[in-house]
């Protein structure tokens, strides 16, 4: 699942209601956390929740519109227990998409929230952080998976 791209959400009903509860009470959880896509939970859907800095939020159908700059740093995810690579991103990223009822949302910002903005993003385009990797890098990262 988490290879397959999600379906936009056409339909704004209890069951997208219920979705982004659940994004939104995962990510809030744990410590650790910056972001959660609904693939990751087993949902083939386009929306993402996050957490950072104490603020949380949900996009539904969400599109990266914008990047600025760039930034390196680790980059981990859920679905990759412990494995933390350096991945430079932009310093600066912008999402436009809609809340739970369909109304729009433009969601910003930059570092870390930049940071989670394209990695969701990519989750829900069906790819993993390591995908992005140098070379070395992910060859790395990819033994270090099979080697559990």
């Amino acid at each position: 699942m988490l290879r397959t791209p999600c379906d936009d959400v056409s339909v704004f009903d209890e069951t997208v209601v219920a979705l982004c509860k659940d994004l939104l009470d995962t990510v809030t959880a744990a410590e650790g956390r910056a972001g959660l896509a609904a693939n990751q939970i087993g949902v083939g859907l386009r929306a993402f929740s996050w957490f950072i800095d104490g603020v949380s939020g949900v996009v539904v159908n969400p599109r990266l519109v914008a990047t600025e700059g760039e930034q390196d740093g680790d980059e981990g995810c859920l679905s990759l227990p412990g494995l933390w690579y350096p991945l430079r991103r932009a310093e600066y990223a912008a999402v436009e998409g809609v809340d739970a009822a369909g109304s729009p949302v433009r969601v910003e910002g930059t570092g870390l929230m930049a940071r989670c903005l394209q990695h969701e993003c990519d989750h829900l385009d069906g790819k993993l952080y390591v995908d992005r990797l140098e070379r070395a890098i992910r060859r790395q990262a990819l033994q270090q998976l099979l080697d559990g």
